[in-house]
């Protein structure tokens, strides 16, 4: 993307100096036009090195997360999601917390036409957490097949 598209589409972190924030930093996501709002199909993140801390402990908690959507008008920018989703490094939340205020923040952010966010946390004390949470646009075939993944999902 040049510098001309990037101010364009209105992005600041794309091709900019990387500063990472400190704390939970929603603010630093960002999106561009979806060229093919008329086409169904899945945008898929995966975030292998996702890091947050125990909210009581203050211990590292480790895990993969997939983030996984069908958008609307509006596309989350991948370096802003990164930055994103560094945020919350030093963020102390439960893991069932951190998946849901993830899956809240996009569709507050993008308005999709489906989204699910799924974490896979490394055992703490021998037992494994995977959270998962997801939504479709109420009155849209879309939250019919939220259903019907979260029904499906293992």
């Amino acid at each position: 993307m040049s510098n001309d598209t990037r101010k364009e589409e209105g992005l600041q972190a794309l091709g900019a100096k990387t500063n990472y924030c400190d704390d939970y930093a929603p603010e630093v996501l960002e999106t561009f036009e979806n060229k093919h709002p008329e086409n169904d199909y899945w945008v898929r993140f995966n975030c292998p090195e996702f890091t947050t801390l125990c909210p009581i402990t203050g211990q590292p908690d480790f895990a993969e997360l997939r983030i996984t959507y069908i958008p609307d008008k509006k596309m989350v920018e991948s370096k802003s999601l990164k930055l994103y989703l560094f945020s919350f490094r030093n963020h102390g939340d439960f893991h069932e917390d951190c998946v849901n205020v993830i899956m809240k923040d996009l569709i507050k952010l993008m308005d999709p036409k489906y989204i699910e966010v799924k974490g896979m946390f490394t055992p703490r004390g021998g037992i494994s957490i995977y959270p998962f949470a997801n939504y479709g646009k109420p009155g849209t075939k879309y939250e019919q097949l939220a259903w019907q993944r979260f029904a499906g999902n293992e």
